[in-house]
């Protein structure tokens, strides 16, 4: 290193020369040496010429030109590893850079935002560096129009570094729209391209964005029209893909309709375009995943989809061929393409987990496409996380179809990689996870036995515990389809399994959500006589609390009606009966009930009294008086007369 360091030396040196000229002739030799050359920019990094440049970059001494080639020189070692611009960003080139831009002279303002442009584009650098001050960006709006090169290097800067909603909002309060929009019919495609991408992020998950640009006239033109131009077969696959992009963002915040003509006939088939095996990898993977962000919410979209193209069959590739067909020949290509083929997984599996969402005959074609279940059980196992996630939300989709629960998912014992990666997944895996988990312990899918098996409702109880709302949901809501039709050794286990404590934490959740699926896992333990007297003997007191607690609170129809069945359920058991009967509050709250002014509720409190009475069953005489005593008999006269048929038949 020493040797190597002395050779370069003599740049920095001359860096400190007392002749103005010399200094520049200095700098500009240091530029033809470093160009191309990442370890002689290493060097002159490690010998300190960085703080000389900046020094020599803010002096107002300094000539515009000598400033001009710092700038440069500053730009070429940004443009070497992602370490030369952490020491950049060390040496605080930012606020340097910025302050430089506010010089008349347009050279030097040029080079200065090529090099800010480089350091922004760097991974390393964060982007709130550029919103730290609130007239930077109104002052590069300005700059906007002074040249071609202005507006390229800007619009980069602005798409790099917008992230985010906040960031979104910032550069829509100071005009980017209307600043930005007359740069897409610009005659320099480098421009072009630079807007667009603009346009791209400031649209994505963005209606205030997205509604503005559908209105935005360039030239007596349309936005979404200039976009589709940009869509067309003849234009560059960069250009198609990113306006693709725009739309599908203007679409998904609801600025375009999905039928538009703009989506189903232009947009939606320059997507497909992007999947074949034609295309580079990197277009391959945003094509797919575009396509699902655009088709995710809508079945008709998902419809067409499936049938242009032969899409299904064309996504089985992502899974075979890596590399396009045009890059067999390169080597270079070859290699690149096989460290990021998980890239390909991930955006097919998100694009079969689209397709499937909604329609069955989409779900049994992806499914009979090639050795299709084989891969999504390895994806389930793969390193990526990224391809995990992709996997199980492809399943997740899958798992909705009746006919395949039954079929392929059993054959290919897919609970098993299911149960492994809810063992100790991040959140945003066990959320897909446990949802298709919930899909698996239906009551007509053969995998509920073995679930059971493996550990099941340990692992499920432990998810009611968590602080994620969604994994709260998702875990009492398997074991509510777990409790369906269950026997009753499973019933058990799962009150066991529970607890008394966790059960009156879920029916206190503040989330009405996890509160309804408790009270259908309850309805659920409490059903076929033989369990209810079971359940009821062992917890009865706790459940009774339990419900006497909801229907005293504050609660919506729907959770107060879905708490008067279970009531009712107990009325049906033998035994259990005796807890209601024998408890005056919750029989006043059943009378109350009945009374009450939506019908829904009445209808429920009277299947608690009917249950209570049938004529055939021990006891039902005493049961009748005491009921007669409280005036159920005269609510019932009075319900007789009512104008809803159902109340007055029940």
């Amino acid at each position: 290193l020493q040797e190597v360091t002395a050779s370069s030396r003599h740049y920095v040196d001359r860096l400190f020369d007392l002749d103005p000229q010399k200094v520049l002739q200095g700098v500009i030799d240091m530029k033809n040496a470093v160009i191309g050359n990442n370890k002689q920019k290493a060097n002159l990094i490690v010998l300190g010429a960085v703080p000389r440049l900046l020094y020599l970059l803010q002096q107002e001494s300094s000539s515009t030109e000598l400033r001009t080639e710092c700038a440069v020189v500053l730009g070429s070692l940004a443009m070497g590893t992602e370490n030369n611009v952490k020491s950049l960003l060390d040496c605080h080139i930012i606020p340097a850079l910025l302050q430089g831009l506010l010089s008349p002279d347009l050279k030097f303002i040029e080079a200065c935002l090529r090099c800010l442009r480089t350091i922004f584009i760097s991974p390393v650098t964060p982007e709130d560096l550029l919103y730290s001050d609130a007239t930077v960006i109104s002052h590069l709006m300005a700059l906007l129009s002074r040249s071609g090169y202005t507006q390229e290097y800007i619009c980069q800067i602005f798409s790099h570094c917008c992230k985010g909603p906040d960031h979104q909002t910032i550069l829509f309060n100071h005009g980017a729209v209307q600043n930005i929009a007359h740069l897409l019919v610009s005659t320099s495609y480098k421009v072009q391209m630079q807007a667009l991408k603009c346009f791209s992020v400031l649209a994505f998950e963005n209606p205030q964005v997205s509604v503005t640009l559908v209105n935005v006239l360039v030239d007596g033109e349309l936005l979404p029209q200039i976009f589709v131009k940009m869509l067309q077969r003849d234009k560059p696959i960069e250009m198609q893909l990113t306006s693709a992009k725009c739309l599908t963002s203007m679409c998904r915040a609801g600025a375009i309709r999905t039928d538009d003509s703009c989506i189903v006939l232009k947009t939606l088939p320059c997507l497909v375009r992007m999947c074949s095996k034609e295309r580079l990898l990197e277009e391959r993977v945003e094509g797919a995943e575009t396509l699902a962000y655009l088709i995710e919410m809508d079945v008709e979209l998902q419809r067409i989809a499936s049938i242009t193209d032969h899409l299904i069959v064309m996504l089985a590739d992502y899974f075979k061929y890596p590399s396009s067909v045009s890059a067999i020949t390169d080597i270079k290509r070859l290699d690149h393409d096989l460290k990021h083929a998980h890239e390909l997984r991930q955006a097919a599996f998100k694009l079969y987990a689209s397709l499937g969402a909604n329609d069955e005959d989409i779900r049994k074609k992806i499914i009979e496409t090639e050795n299709m279940m084989d891969r999504v059980v390895n994806g389930l196992s793969e390193s990526s996380i990224k391809v995990r996630l992709a996997a199980v939300r492809c399943l997740h989709s899958l798992s909705r179809s009746v006919q395949q629960l039954r079929t392929s998912f059993q054959d290919h014992a897919v609970w098993k990689p299911l149960m492994k990666v809810l063992q100790n997944a991040p959140n945003e895996i066990l959320v897909v996870a446990s949802s298709t988990l919930c899909n698996l312990l239906l009551e007509f899918s053969p995998s509920k036995e073995p679930i059971l098996e493996s550990g099941a409702i340990e692992l499920l109880c432990s998810l009611t515990q968590s602080e994620n709302l969604a994994l709260r949901v998702n875990g009492i809501w398997a074991l509510m389809n777990m409790a369906f039709q269950a026997e009753q050794k499973i019933k058990s286990d799962i009150l066991r399994g529970l607890s008394t404590e966790q059960l009156f934490q879920l029916l206190s959740d503040s989330d009405v959500n996890v509160l309804m699926k408790t009270l259908g896992l309850l309805r659920n333990l409490l059903s076929t006589r033989p369990h209810i007297d079971h359940i009821m003997s062992t917890h009865g007191k706790q459940i009774m609390q339990a419900v006497t607690l909801i229907l005293e609170g504050e609660h919506n129809i729907e959770v107060k009606e879905q708490t008067l069945c279970i009531l009712a359920n107990i009325a049906d058991g033998t035994t259990a009966k005796e807890l209601i009967m024998t408890n005056d509050d919750i029989l006043q709250k059943i009378k109350y009930y009945m009374s009450h002014s939506n019908a829904k509720l009445q209808l429920a409190a009277m299947f608690c009294i009917s249950n209570l009475i049938w004529n055939e069953e021990e006891g039902s005489q005493e049961r009748q008086d005491k009921l007669r005593d409280m005036g159920i008999v005269d609510i019932l006269h009075k319900l007789s007369q009512s104008s809803d048929p159902n109340l007055c038949d029940k």
